[in-house]
C-alpha cells in the first residue's frame, strides 16, 4: 500500500456557528462541505443550494481522494453501491413535500458490526467477508425511516477489539489498518500499524467524521470504542445509558454493556443524531426503560445550553486517570477545569472515586482458566451472546464462535495477524445455564455493578451521600477514555468532547488530539449534553486535520 511518508500539516480552524436544527432556513449563497454540520447541510438540501444527490457525490469524491488514495486513511470497508440512487429517491421525496426530521437526505455512516440487509456486515473479519444480513439492525431501520442515506460501513478494530491481546486500535484482518487523519503515516519500521492511534474500536467512523468524509456515524462501544476514537480525532462521541438505544441487529461483545451511539464533529449534530436512534424496541427488553416518560427523547437538542456550566457542579478524579500524564497532558485538563470554572462550574479538583482502588483491581479476564480477581463479563458474553447473534444470520458462512475459531485457523495467514487469544479463552467457558461458569459470570457481573454503580454513584451523590441535595455532582470529568471502563460495567453515559492538542511527540510528528469526558448517571444524557456543549462553545477546540483539506468539488454556491 502506498502511502505518504511524511505529511507537514500546519492545521487551520473550521468553526461552524450552529445554527438551531428547526430555525426557519434562509437562502444560503455557498456550502463548504469541509467541517459543514447537519444543519448546514439541512440549509443547503431545504433551500436547494444542492440535492442529496450532489451530497453524496461530493462526499464520494473527498473518499476517493483520501480515504481511497491521498493519505489513504481506510476508513470505509464497504462503499454503498446504491448511495447515489438513495440519494435520488430522497431528492424526489423532498420535491413532492416529503421532509421528515433533520437527517432527510443526509448521509451516515455505520460501523460495521451494525446490520445492514444491503450491504456486508463483518465486524472486520475475513470469516464473514461479504455476508449480508437478513435485516436491517433496529437503529439502522430508524435511519432509513428518518430519510438518512447509509453511506457505507466503516471499518474497527476486529470483533470489536474482543478477538486477540495486543491488536491495534482500527486493525481487522478484512479491513487492514485505519489511519488518523491528524498524522496519517505507518509506524516507521513497524508492522503497518500507524504511527498515531485512530482509536478504537469504532476507529473508522471517528476517522471518517474528522477528515469530513461525512458528516455524522454510529459506532459501538462496551468499554470506551466511542470515546476513543473520538478522543483521537477530535471529535465527539456519545457513549449512552445501555437502554437508551436498541442493540437489535447489531454483532456483540456482551448485552451487559453493549450500546451503540453517535460521532460527530459538533455536541450539537451528536444530539441530533442521538434522538434519531434513542428509544424502545420489543425486541431489546433493556429499551423498555424507554417507555417511563422523560427518560429518553427524540430530540436532544432541546437540551443545548451554552449557559449549561453555570452552577454545575463537576467531580475530577485524579488516581489512576492522570497516572503517567506529561506535563502538556496534565495541562490540557488543568485548561479544561479552568475553562470550566471560567463558565460558572464548580469543580472539585480532586474529588477521587472512593473504591477506585478496587474497581481497578477487578479488571477483565482475557485468559482461560480466568484468574480470581478480573470479571468474566465479556469473555462469557462474547461466546453466550455472540452464538445467539450469529443464529439470525443463516447465511453466514460461520454460525458459531467455534466456526470462527476453525476458520481463522484454516486461514491463519491472513486472519491470525494478531492471534485470536480472547476467542480461544471466551470458547472454553460453559454457558450452558447452571454450569459453574455461568454462576461465575453472574457472581463477576454482580461484582461489576457492585463496585462501579457503588463508587459512581458515591461521587454523583456528594459529600452527604444522599442523592437528590444540594451537593450532588452533575457530571464527573476525565481525561479522554482512560474513565470508560467504569460507567461501562454500570451502563451510565458519557459524553467526550474535544479538549485540545498535545504537542508533537516522537514518532508523531503533529499535533494530536485529545479530548475530555464527561460521565453521568443512568439517562442523564440531557445533561451531559448540555454541559459538553457549554464547553464547546466556550472552548471551540476542534480543528480540522490538515491532510484532508477542501477539494475545489467541497464547494457550491450561488451565481
Amino acid at each position: 500500500m502506498k502511502r505518504l511518508t511524511l505529511i507537514i500539516i500546519v492545521t487551520i480552524a473550521i468553526f461552524a456557528n450552529p445554527i438551531p436544527a428547526q430555525r426557519p432556513f434562509g437562502t444560503p449563497s455557498r456550502l463548504q462541505l469541509v467541517e459543514a454540520s447537519i444543519p448546514e447541510l439541512q440549509q443547503a438540501l431545504q433551500t436547494r443550494l444542492i440535492t442529496s444527490e450532489q451530497l453524496v457525490q461530493m462526499y464520494l469524491n473527498r473518499i476517493a481522494a483520501y480515504d481511497h488514495a491521498g493519505p489513504m486513511l481506510n476508513s470505509f470497508i464497504h462503499l454503498n453501491p446504491n448511495a447515489l440512487e438513495e440519494a435520488r429517491a430522497r431528492d424526489l421525496e423532498r420535491h413532492r413535500g416529503r421532509v421528515q426530521g433533520p437527517l432527510f437526505g443526509i448521509p451516515v455512516l455505520l460501523k460495521d458490526n451494525i446490520n445492514t440487509a444491503d450491504m456486508p456486515t463483518t465486524a472486520g473479519s475475513v470469516a464473514l467477508a461479504g455476508s449480508i444480513p437478513p435485516n436491517d439492525a433496529f437503529i439502522t431501520d430508524r435511519l432509513r425511516e428518518a430519510g438518512a442515506i447509509i453511506l457505507g460501513k466503516a471499518t474497527l478494530t476486529e470483533f470489536a477489539n474482543f478477538i486477540a491481546i495486543g491488536m491495534p486500535s482500527g486493525y481487522s484482518s478484512l479491513g487492514g489498518y485505519g489511519f488518523n487523519a491528524y498524522d496519517p503515516r505507518p509506524l516507521p519500521g513497524g508492522d503497518g500499524r500507524p504511527v498515531l492511534t485512530p482509536g478504537g474500536s469504532s476507529s473508522g467512523p471517528g476517522i471518517a467524521v474528522s477528515a469530513s468524509l461525512v458528516a455524522i456515524a454510529i459506532g459501538t462501544e462496551t468499554s470506551g470504542s466511542i470515546l476513543s476514537p473520538g478522543s483521537a480525532n477530535g471529535i465527539v462521541g456519545i457513549k449512552p445509558t445501555v437502554g437508551l438505544v436498541s442493540r437489535n441487529g447489531i454483532l456483540p461483545i456482551t448485552a451487559d454493556q453493549d450500546t451503540a451511539g453517535p460521532l460527530a464533529r459538533t455536541v450539537r449534530d451528536a444530539a441530533i443524531l442521538l434522538g434519531e436512534i434513542a428509544g424502545f424496541d420489543p425486541n431489546d427488553p433493556a429499551t423498555a426503560a424507554c417507555l417511563v416518560p422523560g427518560t429518553c427523547f427524540s430530540d436532544y437538542t432541546q437540551f443545548l445550553n451554552k449557559h449549561a456550566l453555570r452552577g454545575a457542579r463537576i467531580a475530577v478524579p485524579h488516581v489512576p486517570y492522570w497516572n503517567g500524564f506529561t506535563a502538556a497532558q496534565q495541562q490540557i485538563m488543568l485548561d479544561a477545569i479552568a475553562a470550566l470554572r471560567e463558565e460558572g462550574a464548580f469543580v472539585a479538583d480532586p474529588y477521587e472515586i472512593p473504591n477506585q482502588a478496587a474497581i481497578s483491581a477487578f479488571g477483565i479476564c482475557t485468559s482461560f482458566p480466568p484468574p480470581t480477581n478480573c470479571s468474566t463479563v465479556l469473555m462469557y458474553g462474547q461466546k453466550h451472546d455472540l452464538n445467539i447473534y450469529l443464529t439470525t444470520r443463516p447465511n453466514a458462512p460461520v454460525h458459531t464462535l467455534q466456526d470462527i475459531i476453525n476458520f481463522n485457523n484454516a486461514h491463519a495467514a491472513v486472519a491470525l495477524k494478531y492471534g485470536q487469544a480472547i476467542f480461544l479463552a471466551a470458547n472454553q467457558l460453559n454457558t450452558n445455564p447452571g454450569t459453574t461458569d455461568t454462576q461465575r459470570y453472574l457472581a463477576d457481573r454482580a461484582m461489576d455493578l457492585l463496585l462501579t454503580r457503588g463508587g459512581l454513584d458515591a461521587v454523583f451523590n456528594g459529600p452527604d451521600g444522599i442523592p437528590g441535595t444540594d451537593d450532588d455532582f452533575d457530571a464527573i470529568l476525565f481525561p479522554q477514555n482512560r474513565g470508560a471502563a467504569a460507567p461501562a460495567k454500570a451502563g451510565y453515559p458519557s459524553i467526550v468532547v474535544p479538549g485540545g492538542f498535545m504537542p508533537p511527540s516522537a514518532p508523531v510528528i503533529n499535533p494530536a488530539p485529545f479530548g475530555v469526558t464527561f460521565t453521568g448517571r443512568a439517562f442523564s444524557e440531557p445533561k451531559l449534553i448540555a454541559l459538553a456543549y457549554a464547553f464547546e462553545q466556550a472552548t471551540k477546540h476542534r480543528l480540522a486535520p490538515a491532510s484532508t483539506p477542501p477539494l475545489p468539488s467541497d464547494s457550491v454556491g450561488r451565481p
